[in-house]
């Protein structure tokens, strides 16, 4: 099933600067016999009077606090870290329901681009998301969302992990393993009882090839989720592109018992799963110049000799 990932994020008054210097009085003496009255002068008075000035500065500055936590949580929210929530069971175990969890929005403005087993948060790429039950939130949770304190019922974002990027060839045969580029992937992170590829007719046996600009992504939980391998119909064929990742989930933040990062497994540093610089070198185009090379030296060198 596809999972909603859906939306994130924070004064003391300050102390009056400096101290306040009391004026001395003057006193006035009217007989030397005369025993001076008990308690302090203006004492009572003075302490009152900074008390309820000290309280007339919160309650004056306390609207402003407001306005520039608002703003911070914004600019967090849009440009760095947004929180979401997980209300189905496509990335178990690596993700629960009702786990939150923190996406990094900050690379992708600096143009990076998501990598083979980073867990990705992206916006229903098309219609991937038909039929899912709608959130109705009241009204507080849809100020809290539009802040980014709570997830957001209007964005549809999914999250999974990404099994291909561009350039990439993925194929499912039986029921595994899953292999990219020609090399079998080790996955730790499916489901126990889960194999890594489905046997049905819907799309668990595929062999793809990613475009570039565009990834593969699959679910954790292989035979509960609705993710590339089943949407091929659509628009992108199953493949979602790179404009629409919203950002990668960094870290399992809560509940606190499950608190956690979300790191790239092994299995994607294995060694010549990374073919494009092959591709590019076998293309017809760098054969031709490869090629052309030896033909351009001879040639120099019958002319130099003449």
């Amino acid at each position: 099933m596809g999972d909603v990932a859906l939306g994130a994020r924070s004064g003391h008054d300050d102390p009056e600067e400096g101290h306040e210097q009391l004026a001395e009085s003057p006193a006035v003496v009217t007989d030397s016999t005369a025993e001076p009255e008990s308690g302090t002068l203006g004492g009572d008075s003075d302490t009152e009077r900074q008390g309820q000035r000290k309280q007339r500065s919160f309650w004056k500055e306390l609207p402003l606090l407001i306005g520039i936590a608002l703003v911070l949580a914004l600019v967090i929210k849009t440009f760095l870290v947004q929180a979401f929530s997980i209300p189905s069971d496509s990335m178990q175990n690596t993700l629960q329901q009702g786990d939150r969890v923190l996406v990094d929005k900050l690379t992708p403005w600096f143009g990076s681009e998501p990598e083979r087993g980073e867990v990705v948060v992206f916006h229903d790429p098309d219609a991937w998301l038909a039929g899912e039950p709608a959130a109705n939130p009241n009204a507080l949770q849809t100020v809290l969302s539009w802040i980014g304190l709570m997830p957001s019922a209007e964005e549809k974002d999914l999250i999974k992990r990404v099994i291909g990027v561009g350039g990439d060839t993925i194929e499912c045969k039986g029921t595994g393993p899953l292999t990219v580029n020609g090399k079998a992937l080790n996955e730790p992170y499916v489901y126990p009882g889960n194999t890594p590829c489905s046997v049905d007719e819907e799309g668990g046996q595929f062999k793809v090839t990613v475009p570039t600009g565009k990834i593969w992504v699959m679910g954790d939980h292989r035979q509960n989720s609705r993710d590339s391998r089943y949407n091929q119909t659509d628009k992108n064929h199953g493949m979602v592109p790179v404009n629409e990742v919203v950002g990668r989930a960094i870290v399992r933040a809560w509940p606190i018992n499950r608190w956690g990062t979300l790191p790239v497994p092994d299995t994607f540093d294995q060694s010549g799963i990374n073919t494009k610089a092959a591709a590019a070198i076998t293309s017809p185009g760098a054969v031709a110049l490869v090629g052309a090379v030896p033909l351009v030296v001879v040639r120099r060198r019958r002319k130099a000799s003449q």
